[in-house]
């Protein structure tokens, strides 16, 4: 197993507001590029060369969440997401989470 990658392969998303955590998985997209897949719906955290890492909503493709820190493009790794402050809005609700690499062992 390559450890350096391994680091990578799985995330959370903690929400600060109440603890929530959603958990992310590493996966080989069908049109070959990388992203993270939530674990319990199809929601992805990818990466768009114009805007860099960011999640949008299945259905209406609207942009829901990116990191806040490391907005600029030219800051980010295209192979994974920043770690740190993330901001999410859908609809009038917005919220701040932490992501976090969590490796192998614990998603």
């Amino acid at each position: 197993m390559n450890i350096r990658n391994s680091r990578f392969s799985k995330l959370q998303l903690r929400r600060r507001s109440d603890d929530l955590i959603y958990y992310f998985v590493r996966v080989q997209r069908p049109d070959g590029s990388l992203g993270y897949l939530r674990t319990d719906k199809e929601l992805w955290l990818e990466y768009e060369r114009d805007l860099g890492w960011i999640a949008r909503d299945p259905e209406t493709k609207e942009l829901t969440g990116r990191p806040w820190s490391d907005s600029r493009v030219e800051d980010q790794d295209i192979e994974h997401p920043p770690e740190g402050e993330w901001v999410s809005k859908k609809g009038s609700k917005s919220y701040v989470y932490d992501l976090v690499f969590t490796g192998q062992d614990d998603a």
